[in-house]
């Protein structure tokens, strides 16, 4: 999805992945040109991992099965390819969105893929909430899920490892960037996470979950350098690196204090919506770990990604104090709110997609 400035660099992108040891390739129709240049880089391709590629590619939710299938058999033209080993539905965030794949136009056109041959598995990609997360898991119908699991945000870890449990596939969802740009580090985040780099302690924290797959959002040859440095490094974690957590975690609760919010859920639901869990797990990373940048990049991104995030921001706490006496640590949410928006409101930024 980042290789996009011409077949070349895609094909530079898939050569360094057969030497880095990777096999698995997932793309969209959503991603610009993605699918055309990476279609001609294969073919240009002089090699290729052993036993194959696995290719993944996705389709949005709620398309009527005419228009699925006729998306679907486009991808499979401009990947040349007879069929894919994965389908996801791309940003299954709603419940009508897991409806629409249980029932309906959308069960239909994944029963017709899988029948057909165009596919192997079917799965699904989210940004949604735990409970809807869970029931999608649960439902029996997809053989494998792409969620968002990152070292400073492992809020659904748990359902990964149920999923695994069920024999699921598991993809983390961009451990890097959306986990807190951790490719770019601030100066305290690498200190925090010394003697080893954030990425690469977020990338083993996942690997030895059983994390079956990282997504690694290559632009150009060197952003694979980890990945090839890492095959293979799925072992249980090291002493060493379960000091270097547990320090990352007590240098963010000692720069928070009393305010370290910690993500129990507890307050929720809000009467007004208000995601605050979210909200304030950036103000802990702005604080905790010098990553205001990235928290104002998500923070300013709140209403203005339709499904794919959130839709509400600090602003929108009246103070009614619901959440109060549901707090275990007796944090003064309104007012943490407050400073949330005070913190992190800036001026917008594009999403990459959408």
């Amino acid at each position: 999805m980042r290789a996009l400035g011409s077949v070349e660099q895609m094909s530079e992108v898939l050569q360094a992945a057969v030497l880095a040891g990777i096999n698995h390739l997932e793309t969209a129709p959503a991603y610009g040109p993605a699918e055309d240049f990476l279609g001609q880089a294969l073919q240009r391709a002089d090699r290729q991992p052993d036993g194959g590629w696995v290719m993944t590619s996705k389709l949005l939710p709620g398309l009527s099965l005419r228009e699925g299938k006729h998306q679907l058999l486009k991808i499979l033209e401009r990947l040349g390819c007879n069929k894919l080993d994965n389908l996801a539905i791309h940003g299954l965030n709603r419940p009508e969105h897991l409806d629409w794949a249980l029932q309906g136009d959308g069960r239909a056109l994944l029963d017709w893929a899988q029948g057909e041959g165009h596919t192997v598995q079917v799965g699904f990609s989210s940004h949604g909430s735990q409970d809807l997360i869970a029931t999608a898991i649960s439902s029996g119908r997809f053989q494998f899920c792409s969620l968002h699991l990152h070292l400073l945000d492992p809020q659904r870890l748990p359902l990964a490892l149920r999923a695994l449990k069920r024999g699921m596939g598991i993809l983390a969802i961009s451990p890097a960037d959306k986990g807190g740009r951790l490719q770019a580090p601030s100066p305290t985040l690498k200190s925090d996470c010394a003697p080893f780099t954030p990425l690469q302690l977020a990338y083993r924290f996942l690997l030895a979950q059983g994390i079956s797959t990282l997504s690694v959002g290559a632009a150009k040859a060197s952003d694979l350098a980890l990945a090839a440095a890492l095959q293979r490094s799925d072992s249980p974690l090291t002493a060493e690196e379960q000091s270097s957590l547990q320090r990352l975690a007590d240098h963010r609760r000692g720069r928070l204090g009393s305010d370290l919010c910690g993500q129990c859920q507890a307050c929720l639901p809000c009467p007004n919506e208000v995601p605050i869990p979210e909200l304030l797990r950036l103000r802990n990373l702005a604080i905790g770990h010098d990553m205001t940048p990235f928290c104002q990049e998500r923070y300013n991104l709140i209403g203005r990604a339709g499904h794919w995030w959130e839709t509400l921001d600090a602003s929108a706490c009246q103070r009614c104090g619901d959440c109060l006496p549901r707090c275990p640590h007796q944090l003064k949410i309104p007012d943490l709110l407050a400073d949330t928006h005070r913190r992190l409101q800036a001026a917008p930024r594009r999403r990459l997609w959408g």
